[in-house]
């Protein structure tokens, strides 16, 4: 879903760096994987065909902030495409 993004901060020897990985069209999202020391980030398509990837070293990982799209608050009006 576009607004999709994740922010996360890593510890670069001596300074602090942030990467944003976001979702760019409509329809696309972020996923967050882990394993064997390894955090990979991907912003995928609705098929589940991933389109760019950032792999970051856990143990280097100070902070992973997801944001997810927002959904809608009340007094919003949410348009549903015609079936």
């Amino acid at each position: 879903m576009r607004g999709d993004r994740v922010e996360i901060v890593i510890d670069a020897g001596g300074e602090i760096r942030t990467y944003d990985v976001v979702a760019t069209r409509a329809g696309r999202r972020v996923e967050i994987t882990t394993g064997r020391g390894v955090v990979e980030v991907t912003e995928v398509t609705r098929g589940g065909t991933p389109v760019r990837t950032a792999r970051f070293m856990a143990n280097r990982i100070l902070a992973l902030v997801e944001h997810p799209a927002g959904s809608p608050t009340i007094g919003e009006e949410v348009i549903h495409p015609q079936r």
